[in-house]
């Protein structure tokens, strides 16, 4: 059993793809001379929309300012690695280590943070390399096994999706499961027909990245979808080539063992925490209260579901069509039997399931977890798509389907551009305190510190690198007397008035969307002059 590869047909038609034609009808002059344009160019149509989605990113990781909470937290904890140089403990602030997930993508947005200098550019960049890898490893191995007008496009449909999308150019361990997995799943294929070195490297390699990335969630993951594929292709291949098992687990180890091992000795209690804690309670009780980093998010079971559509949307929308299509008639039914049959597309089915399925009975998910299932769906829908001349594209209301899929791919890019530009004009639309936090360094003295009534933001602690403190409501009056120049205090909004009250502040010098910035003015003694 292997996923054989599917070959093209010679006599493929015509394509949108910008692939040219050997015959056409008669265009007006106008048409004919962008055609030549188009015939003459040496990037076809769908590679400049690539590049364009992957251009549009870049500008927005540059533009947006950090919103919290999760993308904050991991760009502080990236940066606090960065500037210690510590490179075997996470910390979530300085003094309290985090123990929620392996260092893999802090490793990578701190060593960016080094070369590149220290902006939401920089640490965000590895995220996009990341998703750009991924995209690689699809394309390839969809070209291998369905031919090069499906690798396009789904390289186009995994690169639009609204979540791959999104977590490209965010600082997020996501991008990373899902290369650790793509990396494993497309090369064991690959393994499995010829047996080479590099297949094996991959396969392992890909373990081994997800390890670092996310944890034993990637092993789980690989090995459900691969034994699962087993089951389902049970009649054996005898062309199949094994595999080296015992040199492949032993570079696993090598690769991953030594970290978790000095992670335990720096900071006793990692381990526990990390595998009975974020690896199993995290998961079977939906009200978890042992989270030492933030909240349980609680959901219904099976909201992963949901998550799931609008993380592959518009795609998703197109993919619960074409399935409704495909079933209305006996004909196509028995047409998409008889493609389920192919080891490769079970493959791809499992694959795209596989996330969903696994959360379907967990309470505490995040719409991310769906992710690394997402390049399967993409070149599953690839396959799916019609194209011109079959007798899927003959159906009623498939009129020009083809030229809709281009325009398609611009959408979530294009929605998040304009969204983009409305938050460089005005970045406290977003819970974002890049532009508290730079006002205060401009207007304050060095004597005037920066507090926030109770708790600290994430996205405070990264742009003003820890040089921001919290203090309870009881404290405010003390620390008046603490401060002969008075200091800065950013409360919410709805309690601005009350806190004015307390501290003698005037109005606001500066509000955001969440929060008011009072300079409270340093406690009098008596019978001293007033400043």
């Amino acid at each position: 059993m292997s996923a054989r590869r599917i070959s093209r047909p010679s006599n493929a038609p015509c394509s949108w793809y910008g692939t040219s034609c050997k015959a056409r009808q008669p265009t007006p002059a106008s048409t004919q001379k962008r055609h030549i344009m188009r015939m003459h160019s040496k990037v076809p149509a769908w590679a400049w929309i690539l590049l364009l989605t992957l251009s549009v990113r870049l500008v927005l990781m540059a533009l947006t300012p950090m919103a919290d909470n999760s993308e904050p937290r991991y760009a502080e904890m990236a940066r606090l690695m960065a500037a210690s140089g510590d490179w075997i403990t996470p910390w979530f602030e300085p003094g309290k280590p985090f123990w929620g997930k392996p260092p893999l993508a802090f490793w990578m947005s701190a060593l960016s943070l080094q070369v590149f200098g220290y902006s939401d550019l920089a640490v965000r960049l590895p995220s996009l390399l990341a998703s750009i890898a991924t995209l690689a490893l699809l394309f390839n191995w969809s070209r291998h096994q369905f031919g090069l007008q499906t690798a396009r496009m789904a390289a186009l449909i995994y690169a639009s999706s609204l979540l791959p999308f999104l977590m490209a150019g965010a600082v997020m361990l996501d991008p990373w499961l899902a290369l650790a997995i793509t990396l494993s799943l497309t090369t064991y294929t690959r393994l499995r027909e010829d047996g080479r070195l590099i297949w094996h490297l991959g396969f392992f390699g890909g373990l081994s990245l997800g390890l670092l990335a996310k944890g034993p969630l990637a092993i789980v993951l690989v090995s459900l979808i691969l034994l699962a594929w087993h089951i389902w292709c049970r009649s054996p291949d005898s062309a199949e080539k094994p595999i080296r098992w015992i040199p492949g687990l032993l570079l696993v180890l090598a690769l991953t063992l030594p970290w978790y091992i000095c992670a335990e000795i720096k900071t006793p209690g990692f381990l526990r925490y990390f595998l009975l804690g974020e690896h199993f309670a995290r998961f079977v009780d939906p009200g978890w209260q042992g989270d030492l980093y933030g909240s349980a998010h609680r959901r219904p079971y099976g909201s992963i579901w949901l998550d799931a559509m609008l993380a592959a949307f518009p795609w998703s929308l197109v993919a619960i069509w074409l399935l409704g299509t495909n079933l209305r008639t006996h004909a196509l039914r028995r047409a998409l039997k008889t493609r389920l049959a192919d080891p490769a597309i079970r493959l791809l089915l499992l694959w795209s399931l596989s996330t969903p399925v696994f959360f379907s009975l967990a309470g505490n998910i995040l719409w991310t977890y769906v992710q690394p299932s997402l390049p399967g769906f993409a070149i599953l829908l690839a396959v799916a798509l019609p194209r011109p001349g079959s007798r899927t594209a003959e159906l009623p209301g498939n009129t020009g389907l083809q030229a809709g899929y281009l325009r398609l791919a611009m959408l979530v890019p294009a929605i998040t551009l304009a969204a983009g530009l409305v938050i460089a004009i005005d970045p406290d639309l977003l819970k974002s305190e890049r532009s508290l936090v730079a006002y205060h360094a401009v207007r304050s003295q060095p004597s005037q510190p920066l507090y926030y009534l109770d708790a600290r933001p994430f996205s405070a602690r990264y742009y003003a690198r820890e040089r921001v403190l919290a203090a309870p409501r009881d404290e405010l009056e003390g620390l008046r007397s603490r401060y002969p120049a008075g200091y800065y205090l950013a409360t919410p909004r709805q309690q601005s008035d009350a806190i004015r009250l307390l501290t003698g502040a005037p109005p606001p010098v500066f509000s955001n969307r969440r929060f008011d910035l009072l300079q409270v003015p340093p406690l009098v003694p008596p019978g001293s002059p007033t400043p």
